[in-house]
């Protein structure tokens, strides 16, 4: 599985944002690309330990037991439920989300593994750094297959 703090990984996850372009359409879900700049930006925040959900009822009972899903070789599915607290409704500027998702993907691998949140995840619970690097990757590929990149 790839990991956002191999720097190779990294880079190639920079690079398909930059192929992105304002006009870019979802193959499923509802979110632009401004809007999926955005939750990503904000699912960055919570790995950063920069926000801090709460943990709803149904991840404190099943999220331990599923969290492999977050950080294992099978891609996320589409249409997956999301974090209510990243659901992002208001409209969004592109080159705006764009370079932030950018810096805080950059910030986040520069500061490696030893600076991941401490703070559970919202729904799958305390994770290890390592979990957190596959899954951030994970993530933010499922969002730019989403999109075609």
């Amino acid at each position: 599985m790839k990991n956002i703090f191999n720097p190779s990984h990294a880079e190639e996850i920079l690079n398909r944002i930059n192929n992105l372009s304002p006009n870019s359409k979802p193959q499923w879900g509802q979110m632009d690309v401004a809007k999926m700049l955005a939750h990503c930006s904000s699912f960055q925040d919570i790995a950063m330990g920069n926000t801090f959900p709460s943990r709803g009822l149904l991840g404190r009972v099943i999220g331990r037991f599923v969290k492999p899903i977050f950080y294992n070789d099978k891609p996320l599915p589409q249409n997956m439920s999301t974090i209510p607290a990243i659901l992002i409704v208001d409209e969004k500027e592109f080159d705006t989300e764009k370079e932030e998702l950018k810096q805080k993907i950059i910030e986040f691998q520069n500061n490696g593994p030893q600076n991941c949140a401490n703070h559970p995840h919202p729904f799958f619970g305390k994770l290890t750094s390592e979990q957190w690097g596959k899954g951030i990757y994970k993530h933010l590929d499922h969002h730019l297959r989403q999109f075609g990149v």
